[in-house]
């Protein structure tokens, strides 16, 4: 893989995961719930499910999954369920305004259970392995040793991505200030189930090549 070759995929990655998905998303909105700082454990849960994904897909593992009958319709629609969840949970939360001095989520949530739900956002999203098994191919010379570069790629994926959860983690804070009022909690609360339940439709509709 040469230089340029690096540039170029740096250049695609950073545009990619400035977009707006579900692990944005699920970032901005913890951290408008729960502050930046309890929100890293999100952005940490997110992080460690892309990485895996990445790795496994590097390892040939995505050949094998989407081999196995059924496998990819499995996870497809365990993800698609989970984004339902997410977004009809966000739909029906009622903030008061009791709950607008203080964060939505309870304080006596441990920062593993805000980790795990990270990694549930992350992990549920089988278009992520079929990204993986199609996009990073394309930036690895065969006719060099493919497990440095895949290395490369895959750490030069998790640093912009963690630079991203920074800035929407940030814009969930700003975003906190503006939302003592419930009924500006309510829409925020509902849009953001909308897009889960967007997410959700979009997902549904993928299909393996």
């Amino acid at each position: 893989m040469t230089l340029h070759t690096w540039w170029l995929f740096t250049a695609a990655v950073f545009l990619l995961a400035a977009t707006p998905g579900p692990n944005m998303l699920h970032i901005l909105s913890r951290s408008v719930e729960i502050g930046w700082r309890r929100s890293v454990a999100a952005m940490a849960g997110c992080l460690l499910a892309l990485v895996l994904v990445l790795t496994a897909s590097a390892a040939g593992l995505t050949t094998l999954l989407l081999a196995l009958p059924g496998a990819f319709e499995v996870l497809r629609y365990l993800g698609v369920a989970y984004l339902f969840y997410l977004g009809i949970k966000a739909w029906r939360s009622s903030p008061s305004a009791a709950e607008d001095t203080a964060p939505r989520l309870s304080p006596r949530r441990s920062a593993f259970a805000i980790f795990r739900g990270g990694f549930a956002i992350g992990a549920s999203n089988p278009k992520l392995i079929l990204f993986a098994a199609a996009f990073l191919p394309q930036f690895v010379d065969p006719s060099r040793p493919q497990a440095p570069q895949f290395t490369i790629l895959v750490a030069t994926f998790a640093v912009i991505e963690s630079f991203w959860y920074a800035v929407y983690a940030l814009g969930g804070r700003s975003l906190a200030g503006h939302l003592a009022r419930p009924s500006l909690r309510r829409v925020f609360d509902r849009i953001t189930g909308t897009i889960f339940i967007g997410f959700g439709l979009l997902l549904l509709r993928t299909k393996p090549a």
